[in-house]
C-alpha cells in the first residue's frame, strides 16, 4: 500500500511497527492495525501495556539466563527440580519445548543462540563462560579447601550436563566447543550427553513434536567427543 493510500499517519505508524515483525507482510499489518481499531478501547490499552511492560520489566534469569519477571527463573527457583542435571540449550523456546514433554526435571541454561562464523557469532557472544563457571563453582563448593559463600544459591554441584542443540554443523560445532571447555575443568564425575537423534538432522527442537523431543531426552546418550 503506498504511503499517500493511508488515511492517517497514525495508522500508518502503526502498519508499519506491525509490519516489523517475523512473518508479518504489509498486508497482514494492515489487517491487524484495523482489527485493533475495532476493539474497545481497554482492550487496545491492555495490548499495549502488556508489550510496553515486556520491553521493560522482563529480565533474565542470573542463573540460567531464561526469561524471567525477577532475578531467577520460576525453574531455577523450584527446589523440587534436580539442580544437579542441567540441560543446556540455544533459546527460551527450547526450554518451552522441552518443558511441554513433562519428561525433564532438571533445570537448564540457556546459550542465547549457537556458534555461527558466517553470522559473526564467537563463543564469547554466547553464555558459555557463566555456563563453564557454573559447574566450577558447583565443583568448588563440594571442595573443603576452596571457601565459597553458602548464600549464593547458583553453587550446586553438577553431575550431568546435557547439550541438546541442534544437529545442524552449527549446532554440532557450538556442542563440541562447549564439551572441550567441560573437558578443561578436569571433573572426572561430570557426566556430558546428548539427546538421542530421534530428531532428524538440523532440527530445531522448538519444531519437534512434543513425543519426539520427549523420548529424544529420556534416552540421552554419552557425547562423544
Amino acid at each position: 500500500m503506498k504511503d499517500n493510500n493511508y488515511p492517517s499517519q497514525l495508522l500508518k505508524d502503526a502498519v508499519e511497527a506491525i509490519g516489523s515483525l517475523p512473518g508479518v507482510g504489509s498486508r497482514s499489518a494492515l489487517r491487524l492495525a484495523l482489527h485493533l481499531l475495532k476493539q474497545p478501547k481497554e482492550n487496545i490499552h491492555h495490548f499495549a501495556k502488556s508489550i510496553d511492560r515486556l520491553a521493560e520489566e522482563v529480565r533474565y534469569c542470573r542463573v540460567c539466563s531464561m526469561l524471567s519477571d525477577g532475578d531467577e527463573c520460576a525453574i531455577c527457583a523450584d527446589a523440587s527440580r534436580d539442580h544437579s542435571v542441567v540441560c543446556v540449550v540455544e533459546s527460551v523456546r527450547d526450554v518451552m519445548s522441552i518443558e511441554a514433554t513433562g519428561q525433564y526435571h532438571g533445570v537448564y541454561h540457556v546459550l542465547g543462540g549457537i556458534i555461527s562464523p558466517i553470522n559473526g557469532v564467537a563463543p564469547s557472544d554466547l553464555t558459555i563462560r557463566q555456563l563453564v563457571e557454573r559447574i566450577r563453582k558447583g565443583a568448588a563448593a563440594n571442595d573443603e579447601e576452596v571457601p565459597i559463600s553458602l548464600e549464593d544459591t547458583t553453587v550446586v554441584r553438577i553431575k550431568e550436563v546435557i547439550l541438546a542443540l541442534s544437529g545442524d554443523v552449527e549446532g554440532e560445532t557450538t556442542s563440541f566447543y562447549i564439551f572441550r571447555q567441560l573437558k578443561a575443568l578436569g571433573l572426572s564425575d561430570l557426566k556430558v550427553t546428548t539427546l538421542a537423534r530421534g530428531l532428524g538432522f538440523g532440527d530445531d527442537l522448538e519444531y519437534a513434536d512434543t513425543l519426539t523431543l520427549g523420548r529424544s531426552i529420556m534416552a540421552r546418550q554419552p557425547f562423544k567427543g
